[in-house]
């Protein structure tokens, strides 16, 4: 038998009291009702997102920072345009399998069309009461919570248009002298560019995008094609961009400059949902836990989107919401009108 000393039994007692303090500080402190989610999210190991609300860069980093939070738990980004997200659950549906575990669109249509179908889980985040008041009921029966609010205007590259030249309002884009120097995404693809085609058609009529066609867009898939193609210098102003890609990209020194149109900015209230046949429903309360919480706004907040609680503040030289009048169509005019849009769209522009 070997002879154990008090010395010996002190080493043991204190490495052993050492490593249950690392297994303690490895485990995330979190509220009660986070942290039996958690445990359950952990056992299924991983949460696969649909994401057709923030570009590729901010998506990753929502996804690292939800796994940073929870570990043990892999958040997989499937990053596309909000359309496409919706067609991929569409396909996912006909072919009979679960793939998809959250559904996040900037077209709200596509919420009330899944939830019509039975095809959504009941949930509501207990996160969603620190929300900002106006975010907090997205759907009254909780198949569906409001996790982006997006602004959508204009913008143009400034070595090309002087800001006394840029267009200033949604209409000024129609004159002849744009002609071969605007740029757009595609309501096929865009859900933003949709629910915009929606409002502008609201507010003008068809014969809006008539004339918009006569003066030849460069025409995109996502709302953020447009950004790229003003850095590289290829179209002077860009037609429904995202605040925050934009101000981000200016941020980074291209030669970019927003622009509020006089009638108002685009606002899409956007949803994400739980699918009914989510393969990891756990992690998928969990992950709109998350994306209620505040680490949530702080992260999208350094890509310079909208925080959606009160107690983060918008990114450095924002202007503040009640300072903008901001356009939006009902959730029932989005689900009517975007497919109509789409059409129309594809009639007038042949693309």
């Amino acid at each position: 038998m070997h002879r154990i000393t008090r010395r010996g039994m002190f080493v043991v007692g204190a490495g052993a009291a050492l490593g249950a303090g690392r297994r303690a500080a490895a485990q995330p402190q979190l509220p009660p009702h986070e942290r039996e989610l958690y445990e359950a999210a952990r056992r299924e190991g991983e949460i696969t997102w649909y994401c057709g609300q923030y570009n590729a860069e901010t998506a990753e980093a929502v996804g690292r920072a939800f796994t940073e939070r929870f570990p043990g738990v892999r958040c997989n980004v499937v990053r596309s345009t909000s359309q496409v997200a919706f067609q991929r659950l569409s396909q996912d549906a006909r072919a009979g399998v679960a793939q998809c575990d959250v559904f996040s669109s900037t077209n709200s249509g596509h919420f009330t069309q899944l939830k019509r179908e039975n095809r959504l889980m009941q949930f509501r985040p207990r996160n969603v009461d620190e929300m900002l008041p106006s975010l907090r009921v997205a759907d009254p029966d909780n198949y569906f919570q409001t996790t982006f609010l997006g602004l959508f205007l204009m913008a143009h590259n400034t070595r090309k248009v002087r800001e006394e030249e840029a267009p200033k309002s949604w209409t000024d884009v129609l004159d002849p002298k744009w002609r071969d120097q605007l740029a757009v995404g595609h309501p096929g693809f865009s859900g933003a560019i949709g629910v915009w085609a929606v409002q502008m058609r609201k507010m003008y009529t068809w014969d809006y995008f008539r004339r918009l066609e006569r003066n030849r867009p460069q025409i995109g898939r996502s709302s953020q094609d447009p950004v790229t193609l003003l850095n590289a210098g290829e179209r002077s102003v860009g037609i429904c961009v995202p605040l925050g890609t934009t101000a981000y990209s200016i941020a980074r020194g291209n030669p970019l400059r927003v622009i509020y149109p006089t009638e108002g900015v685009l606002a899409t209230i956007a949803p994400s949902a739980i699918p009914r046949n989510a393969p990891h429903p756990n992690a998928a309360k969990l992950f709109m836990e998350f994306q209620a919480s505040r680490r949530m706004s702080e992260v999208i907040k350094e890509f310079y989107n909208e925080p959606m609680r009160a107690d983060v503040p918008q990114a450095e030289g924002a202007r503040p919401l009640d300072q903008i009048t901001l356009l939006a169509p009902s959730i029932e005019e989005q689900e009517k009108g975007v497919p109509e849009v789409r059409e129309a769209w594809r009639d007038t522009f042949g693309v």
